[in-house]
């Protein structure tokens, strides 16, 4: 565990050195966000801020490789494969950043990027479904992927979670902490699992969650509001298939027959990205089918996405960013408790949470709005 810590703290040192540098390279270069009917930021902000993620995450797993517990782990290819996919999705990004390049310039070089990982190894084995099936090993509900189906499945996830990333990069702050809450539930998991199973503790997708952690953490202070620099689309992608790459990788390295018939264990990585995940994958969805039934392009931007609906409620831009942490929180732990809670444990406290985060949610505002009048009237009575 404590190398594991040493990892996450050397990411989120180097992150935050780092980003100042970014900066200044972006406003050197141009690379600067406008402001767009669409925004909340009220002044052109500089990009780039990936540069410094990926320069956080590249040293993190420097420092990995030196460590006695980890470093035999970095050995293997998975973790060459998973940087190799981060610098190239990170240079793609700092074109997009640089020269805005369109959707479907963007949509193949995610596929080549997650495509360069297959080929090194990263992919699927199974598919944990429950009791529909039975893997060729005879393990219940458990299905094994053959080469093709893990490639294409493993490509499919990383893709699709690197633009659900994206698409909630939409607020000061946002996109960094949601995805460091789902790496460290995603941490948690993994490390509890191999805890409890007595499996191998020093797993890729171990030393990427914790790198990630880092990096997210690193970044924040800089990005959040208000935020002096924004991470781009180096930054939203990287991350995005970082995250996606943890729940790929234990896939991979967790055997069913090691967890025993409960199928749960192994099933949870597969629910924790969606359940994290679900507020954007619900936006994403929902903006395709607010824009296709206006009859308009699905990638055609507008001011209608989850954080703009909090900002119209009342909540400020801090606000609105918490509550969107909040749920992440609620979802994201939520899911890791379901392999290790009994069920009326795991429901009483996702309920429980749930309601403090739907109560901060919808009345929040109201009693901001209280309090300002409550002091006005105040104010104006000493007068």
């Amino acid at each position: 565990m404590r190398e594991y810590l040493l990892t996450a703290v050397v990411a989120a040192a180097v992150t935050y050195l780092l980003t100042p540098v970014a900066r200044r390279i972006a406003l050197r270069w141009g690379a600067m966000t406008p402001v767009r009917d669409r925004d909340v930021h009220a002044i052109p902000t500089p990009r780039l801020g990936g540069l410094a993620m990926m320069g956080g995450f590249g040293a993190a797993l420097l420092v990995a490789n030196s460590l006695p517990f980890l470093g035999p782990r970095l050995v293997g290819s998975d973790v060459v494969a998973v940087l190799s996919g981060a610098v190239l999705v990170c240079l793609l990004g700092v074109a997009d950043d640089k020269w805005e390049l369109d959707a479907i310039t963007k949509l193949a070089g995610q596929v080549l990027a997650a495509g360069v990982m297959v080929l090194q190894g990263v992919q699927m084995l199974f598919l944990p479904v429950g009791g529909l099936a039975t893997s060729t090993d005879g393990v219940p509900g458990a299905v094994a992927l053959g080469p093709p189906e893990g490639s294409v499945l493993t490509v499919l996830l990383i893709v699709v979670t690197i633009n659900a990333v994206n698409f909630v990069d939409g607020l000061d702050g946002l996109a960094a902490g949601i995805v460091g809450i789902a790496a460290a539930a995603f941490f948690v998991f993994s490390y509890l699992l191999t805890v409890d199973e007595g499996l191998q503790r020093a797993t890729t997708s171990g030393i990427v969650a914790a790198a990630l952690i880092g990096v997210c953490a690193g970044f924040l202070p800089h990005n959040f509001s208000p935020a002096r620099v924004f991470m781009g689309d180096s930054g939203s992608m990287l991350i995005g298939l970082l995250l996606a790459t943890t729940t790929i990788t234990l896939t991979g390295s967790v055997n069913p027959n090691d967890i025993g018939t409960d199928i749960t264990p192994a099933l949870v990585p597969l629910l924790l990205p969606i359940a994290v995940m679900v507020l954007p994958f619900l936006d994403v969805v929902l903006a395709i089918l607010r824009r296709t039934l206006a009859g308009r392009s699905p990638f055609a931007p507008d001011k209608q996405h989850l954080h703009h609906r909090l900002l119209e409620r009342g909540h400020s831009h801090a606000r609105a960013v918490l509550v969107m942490y909040l749920w992440s929180a609620v979802l994201a732990f939520g899911a890791t408790a379901v392999a290790f809670l009994d069920t009326r444990t795991l429901l009483a406290s996702v309920a429980g949470a749930g309601a403090v985060a739907l109560v901060l949610t919808m009345n929040l505002p109201r009693l901001r709005r209280q309090e300002g009048e409550f002091t006005a009237l105040g104010r104006r009575r000493v007068r």
